[in-house]
This record gives C-alpha cells, sequence and structure tokens, in this order.
C-alpha cells in the first residue's frame, strides 16, 4: 500500500500549542462488560461515570474527569491521544497549528468525551488521532483515600507509545511541537529505532515504536512502587489469567523503570511502570541506546517476545474508521535483535576493565 503519511513535515510559522501532559486515552472495545472487569476489577481503575455504552475511568491521583475511556464499537481500536494544554488560548493554538499543517481539524466547544470540555481533534501528520483541550471538570483527586487504595494501585497515567514507520520524521514532527528526547535507540548505519519523547519532566508522554503502523503500542500507567506491580502478576496468577501476562516483570534499560506488559481482553496493551527519572533541565543529555545492547529493553538481559515488536492496536480516523497500516521499510528492531542471528551484546568489545564481549541471544528460533 502506498503510504499517505510520507514526505517532510513542514514546521508551522504559526506557535505550537503549550503542552501541559499526555491526559487521557479513548478505547474502542468490543466487549464493554469483559473491558470493564479487566481495567476496574483486575486493575483497579477507579469508575468517575458509566453507561451502556461508555466508562470514564481515572487513576488514584487524578482530579481530572477521566484519564482512561472505553467506548463500545465493532472495532478494537484508539480513538483518541489526548494531550491537556497550558490554557484556553492554547487550544485556539493547536486549532491554527494543524490547519496551517494541512491536517484535518474538527472543534468542539461541548468537547468529544463527558467531563472535557472545549477541544480539538486532529488527524496528524503520522496518521494518529490527537486531541488537545484545556477545560476539564475536576472530581475527587483520590490520594489520601486509602480505603481504596489498593496492593497493585495505579496513580498517574504515565505515557502512550506509538508504533510508525518512520520514526526519525515522526521525531521531527514531535519536536516541533515542543517534545523534548530523553533516550533513543540506533545501530551503527545511522538506523533510529525508537525515540521517547517528554512535555512533563519524566521520561516520556509519548514513545515512537519503529514499525508497521500508525497503530498503539500500549498506554502506561504508574504505580507508586515495584511491589504494586509485582502484585497485579501475583493477582493474575490466582485468577488464572497468567496468559495475558505478555512480558515482565523485569526493569527497562530505557527508562530505568520497573515494568509489566499485559492485555487486555481485546488485545490492547497495558504497560504498568514505576521508577524512572526527572528530565526538567533545559540540558537534560539524551541518552542513545545500541540496538544490540541486549540490556537496552531489559536491564536483565531477558529476551523481548516476538509479539511485543508485531502486535499492536490499529487507530481511527475522525469519522471512526480505521487509519490503513503502513509498513516500515528500514530495518525492523526484532530483524536485527531477534533470533538466530540477532545476536546482540551485554558487553561491548573494549568494555572497561578488561572484561571480555558478552553475548545473549535476543530469543530462541
Amino acid at each position: 500500500m502506498s503510504n499517505p503519511f510520507t514526505g517532510p513535515i513542514p514546521t508551522p510559522t504559526v506557535p505550537a500549542p503549550d503542552i501541559v501532559r499526555c491526559a487521557y486515552l479513548e478505547l474502542v472495545v468490543t466487549d464493554l462488560a469483559k473491558s470493564r472487569a479487566f481495567y476496574v476489577d483486575l486493575l483497579g481503575l477507579h469508575v468517575t461515570e458509566e453507561d451502556e455504552n461508555t466508562i470514564y475511568l481515572r487513576s488514584f491521583e487524578e482530579f481530572i474527569h477521566h484519564n482512561l475511556v472505553l467506548r463500545k464499537g465493532p472495532v478494537a481500536a484508539a480513538a483518541a491521544f489526548a494531550y491537556r494544554v497550558k490554557s484556553p488560548a492554547e487550544v485556539d493554538a493547536a486549532e491554527a497549528y494543524y490547519r496551517e499543517l494541512g491536517c484535518r481539524v474538527e472543534r468542539r466547544k461541548e468537547g468529544f468525551t463527558k467531563g472535557v470540555g472545549d477541544s480539538v481533534r486532529v488527524e496528524d501528520p503520522l496518521g494518529f488521532p490527537y486531541e488537545f483541550f484545556y477545560d476539564v471538570e475536576h472530581v475527587e483527586r483520590l490520594t489520601q483515600r486509602y480505603d481504596l487504595y489498593s496492593a497493585g494501585e495505579l496513580v498517574r497515567l504515565d505515557h502512550f507509545n506509538q508504533v510508525t514507520p518512520d520514526v526519525p520524521r515522526g521525531r521531527k514532527y514531535l519536536e516541533d511541537l515542543g517534545f523534548r528526547v530523553s533516550e533513543d535507540i540506533k545501530d551503527s548505519d545511522g538506523v533510529t529505532y525508537a525515540a521517547w519523547m517528554h512535555r512533563k519532566q519524566t521520561v516520556h508522554d509519548t514513545a515512537l515504536t519503529g514499525g508497521n503502523g500508525p497503530r498503539l503500542h500500549h498506554i502506561a500507567f504508574s504505580t507508586h512502587e515495584k511491589h504494586n506491580i509485582i502484585q497485579i502478576c501475583d493477582k493474575m496468577g490466582a485468577l488464572r489469567i497468567s496468559d495475558r501476562i505478555e512480558r515482565g516483570p523485569g526493569r527497562h534499560g530505557v527508562s530505568n523503570a520497573f515494568y509489566l506488559y499485559i492485555l487486555d481482553p481485546d488485545g490492547h496493551r497495558v504497560e504498568i511502570y514505576t521508577q524512572d527519572y526527572y528530565t526538567g533541565d533545559p540540558d537534560n543529555p539524551t541518552v542513545t541506546w545500541d540496538v544490540h545492547d541486549n540490556q537496552r529493553r531489559d536491564w536483565w538481559g531477558n529476551p523481548v517476545v516476538p509479539s511485543w515488536y508485531t502486535e499492536a492496536s490499529l487507530v481511527l480516523d475522525l469519522d471512526g474508521n480505521p487509519q490503513p497500516v503502513i509498513e516500515r521499510e528500514e530495518k525492523s528492531e526484532m530483524a536485527v535483535t531477534v533470533g538466530a542471528d540477532g545476536f546482540s551484546y551485554t558487553r561491548p568489545e573494549g568494555a572497561s576493565g578488561g572484561a571480555t564481549e558478552g553475548f545473549k541471544l535476543g530469543a530462541q528460533v
């Protein structure tokens, strides 16, 4: 299929909207009852309100109406990656910015979801449905509701992760939008496989993973401590749904965070995440990882399962139709690191202390 999301992305002459943070994801799910059991009964997200077609959920420390919207629909997909901006004027800025880019733009003064007011949704140059808003309905922040706090409590929405065929193209677009790069993965040929990008003062609000896209790789929620993540694993084991644990628990090299990846009833991937680091200084250095360093994705050198590289969720256009998925033309991270030919190193040649070079298979074939 020809790529409708190709070519250089110009830098608009008007200012980019001042984005505060990733704020919520709207997911389309095919069975609302099964999804409620996963996100509420298993993960413990808190219901702000719900009806027969939609559930609005928030994490423990959130005071805006929701971090996650589950909407019943015929095709499982991501309908909106929503960012909060700094003021109402920044919603105007978002509209002007994307109109100059030539993107499809829709604005609703009443908002696209309950609890969120004047909003702009766009089909961005990478093919993703982005939303920008400021006006929100405040709800009870549950920070001191320890009577509701569970052993695996999810406290904050941390980030999105987006699959896109051309990471440098997406990186330049997001940098123009005001994002900064905290970490990336490259090889000696100059191929970029992934980039982590932030607005708030953590490792990322979104990440770009190189692959067939546009697709949603995952949404991530933070916990206070890593023992909260272990409790989720124990709970899934007790419920005999450990097959929905895709990867982890473990610690990332990139971001340094402790992680777990699990799959909801539709196959949407959710990361549970904790203990990354502060990135707020203006001279915060970018950390670059070699794609063959087997500690980049898992600090302990454990293999990444192939599904983590290949599976992801569709994304929708503003009419609710799935965007076409375009194949990545450059080398894939899985192809160069997984399998009999995919040797990765623990210690590169010439490592300090005179240690010999160490190798570990990315995965068995």
